[in-house]
């Protein structure tokens, strides 16, 4: 198994064992310049070693609370793979197709340009994309079921070149099936990261998969300066105000903790989110009156499940309208824009857009910043 402690030692035994092939006349010669850094600067879950003929690709963390160091070896030539990394799963890129399994897999797909090579996604009305959709209308993407019964035997007659899925824990007995019926399964964590840019540098992982690693990092590289431009936007400002989120469901307040993914772009827009002091990067489970107390006064509220409108809200719990970013109508959902069959575009796509995201919650809470702006994933319900 491949451990940090024994990474350093390894990259100089290859380093010598290509010196001594290169030497010896019985064997052919293979010049290596090897790369001995992890090129991922942003993720914590996965990792990439690029060498000339293949990459060492490490998932850290699958799943929440999973360490793990599964290695997959990406080679072009398998005569080329040195003989100590025969242990480890070999998948041959550029990878003619692919199966992924959750929404999230699909913009790095397209952004790539390689959504064609999807064979197949359990619950395909869940994908939101119309150039994905048009794919799926017209046969070229099969309905797989639903991931935590995915058709075993709709998957061994597709032999994909990879199915890229994820989990909830280490309890998958289906992934172990394909798995022993030859599937090479790659978990992909990106949902595990509570970083905006760790989320989205996930795009590499799926550049390595298809030999597209130039495009890829121009794709990541060009968010991040988007990302950037956005943080100088606010850097200097004083107005500071507070923002709630979340809402009731089945008699619990959820709302994202301090160390969450949607409270990074909280934080970064200059904002005071109320629950920034709260440790971890789940949700918070509170009753009505605690939130009450404490939101009762916020200036936005931003993020209210999957309400339409302010009339839907108080339907659902008339004292919703006691708050004051209800009062004054700056209420604001993600959920409103939605795929043909229902699926929500931003659990889809925001992901791998932070910078869209952290625009958005900008133009929200300092609109005076970006006068111009049009709202891209947010819209502010009437």
């Amino acid at each position: 198994m491949f451990t940090k402690s024994n990474l350093t030692l390894y990259f100089w035994a290859l380093i010598f064992f290509f010196c001594f092939t290169a030497c010896n006349p019985k064997k052919e010669k293979t010049t290596v310049e090897p790369k001995t850094k992890n090129v991922i600067e942003y993720a914590s879950g996965f990792e990439l070693y690029p060498f000339a003929d293949f990459t060492i690709l490490r998932i850290t963390q699958p799943w929440p609370g999973k360490k793990t160091n599964d290695t997959y070896i990406l080679y072009k030539d398998s005569s080329k793979i040195p003989d100590s990394l025969h242990g480890y799963t070999a998948i041959q890129v550029p990878i003619k197709n692919i199966i992924a399994t959750s929404t999230t897999h699909i913009p790095p797909l397209e952004m790539l340009g390689v959504e064609h090579t999807l064979l197949g996604f359990p619950g395909t009305d869940y994908i939101s994309s119309v150039k994905t959709r048009k794919l799926i209308d017209a046969l070229k993407i099969i309905n797989l079921g639903q991931n935590e019964s995915i058709n075993v035997e709709q998957v061994i007659n597709l032999q994909p070149s990879v199915l890229v899925g994820f989990g909830i824990d280490g309890h998958n007995p289906t992934m172990d099936l394909l798995k022993n019926n030859g599937i090479k399964i790659l978990f992909n964590g990106d949902w595990t990261e509570p970083s905006p840019l760790g989320k989205a540098e996930w795009i590499k992982l799926f550049g390595a998969l298809y030999g597209l690693d130039q495009k890829a990092n121009t794709l990541f590289n060009e968010i991040v300066t988007n990302y950037n431009q956005c943080l100088d936007l606010v850097k200097n400002t004083a107005n500071i105000p507070t923002v709630m989120s979340g809402s009731m469901y089945q008699g619990v307040w959820y709302t994202p903790q301090g160390e969450s993914w949607a409270a990074h772009f909280y934080k970064q827009a200059k904002t005071n989110y109320i629950w920034k002091e709260s440790k971890g990067t789940g949700s918070l489970s509170l009753p009505f009156e605690v939130v009450y107390e404490k939101a009762k006064n916020a200036d936005y509220w931003i993020d209210v499940a999957q309400y339409g409108s302010l009339q839907e809200m108080t339907n659902d719990n008339p004292h919703y309208k006691e708050f004051k970013a209800f009062q004054t109508k700056k209420v604001y959902s993600s959920s409103v824009h939605k795929g043909a069959k229902g699926g929500i575009w931003y659990y889809e796509l925001a992901p791998m857009r932070p910078d869209l995201v952290l625009k958005d919650i900008i133009k929200i809470t300092h609109p005076e910043l970006l006068p111009n702006y049009q709202l891209y994933f947010f819209t502010p319900l009437q």
